[in-house]
């Protein structure tokens, strides 16, 4: 019963974080988000992650790409995969290059430094997605470049981490088959098409003819968890395959009552258990030996993203403003780069000596994201109707 005791203290300072990040003119997950620092290891200690937490936080992610999938419109996001990709790859490639190449000049190991720069190569749009619903930007050209863009460089990160596991493996007599990998993510979008097609509106047909309260959302929520297991048995985040869960349930006719349905279940409990979870990661002991590697690559981690994936844009014949929310959109590491972080330091990419800092530092840039994200949306809408 511990934990429901922690649930309730979670729900309510979230609640009313948010109500009063809101008031002042700021994210409601910006208040969320410090919610998890100020209760968490960094400063009062009352709350520490375990297994529920973990759990919860999982649930909320897969949830909340869920819905956004089903919020997206598929034409939109077809339309704009090309802009995705080349916005994808320049996130990609700046922070590889910036920011591993700042970790080199503090001494950081080069194989060390170059998964620092992979680590912040990776968009978590799941707190992106949170600013864009909050704002009603999710559904427009700039919203789903951000989407197509976020999961491109999310498979891509995932192959770069493939790499270095297999570089460092065979160094170590071990080997990693990274063609064999790379084979199980083709075949999981190949399985996503065939049962995005297919699959998921027999499923909710079949829903229709289940005598039990609530199958359509049921039967959402098993497509749903289905496809994120099977992303992460691919190596993927699982957050990709709920997205596409959500997108393939977007296409039939049950799509509102689904999505009525499914959020209030994810805001009421799992998704601010998971924008807490990001807050708990913040751990300051020992931090001030490396100060100066934090604020640099803070600095270097927002930019890079920022203009690069704009840089992109503009590329893609976006204008100015356009290209300004789409590299702000890119900007928020959160959960992904958390995930890489730690399977990199379990496969000993990461030392001890720069694990809390590059924690930290993913921290940082997921709660200066959400501001610079919002002021991008306000003046891309000020140029859109001035």
């Amino acid at each position: 019963m511990e934990f429901v005791g922690v649930l309730v203290l979670i729900l309510v300072l979230t609640l009313l974080a948010g109500h009063f990040a809101q008031r002042m003119g700021f994210p409601a997950v910006v208040g969320q988000l410090l919610v998890g620092i100020i209760l968490g290891p960094g400063i009062l200690g009352i709350i520490h992650s375990d297994e529920l937490i973990s759990v919860f936080s999982e649930i909320g992610v897969i949830i909340l790409m869920f819905l956004a999938g089903l919020e997206s419109d598929l034409k939109m996001l077809k339309k704009y995969i090309k802009p995705a990709l080349v916005v994808a790859i320049l996130g990609v490639v700046l922070p590889i290059v910036l920011v591993g190449g700042a970790s080199l000049l503090f001494g950081v190991h080069p194989m060390e430094a170059l998964f620092i720069g992979v680590i912040f190569s990776a968009t978590s749009v799941s707190i992106s997605v949170e600013v864009l619903k909050e704002y009603h930007t999710l559904n427009t050209k700039e919203g789903a470049t951000i989407l197509g863009a976020a999961v491109a460089d999310d498979i891509i990160g995932v192959l770069l981490l493939g790499v270095m596991i297999a570089l460092t493996s065979s160094k170590s007599g071990s080997n990693s088959n990274v063609g064999m990998a790379i084979f199980y993510q083709v075949l999981f979008f190949i399985g996503v098409y065939v049962i995005g097609k297919w699959v998921v509106p027999m499923l909710m047909r079949l829903s229709d003819q289940l005598f039990i309260t609530a199958s359509r959302p049921v039967m959402s929520i098993i497509i749903c968890l289905g496809l994120a297991w099977l992303a992460d048995v691919a190596g993927l985040s699982g957050a990709i395959g709920a997205f596409f869960a959500g997108v393939a349930v977007s296409l039939t006719d049950e799509d509102d009552e689904i999505n009525e349905s499914i959020e209030p279940i994810g805001y009421a409990i799992f998704i601010p258990v998971f924008f807490v979870s990001v807050g708990l990661s913040m751990n300051f002991d020992g931090l001030q030996t490396v100060l100066g590697l934090i604020v640099v690559l803070t600095i270097l981690a927002t930019i890079t993203k920022l203009f690069g994936c704009g840089l992109g844009a503009r590329m893609s014949g976006f204008d100015l403003t356009s290209s300004g929310v789409i590299g702000a959109g890119m900007i928020s590491r959160g959960e992904m780069a958390l995930i890489t972080l730690q399977i990199g330091y379990g496969e000993h990419l990461m030392s001890e000596t720069y694990y809390s800092a590059i924690v930290l530092v993913i921290v940082l840039v997921t709660l200066i994201a959400p501001f610079i994200l919002k002021d991008a949306i306000k003046k891309n809408k000020a140029a859109t109707y001035a």
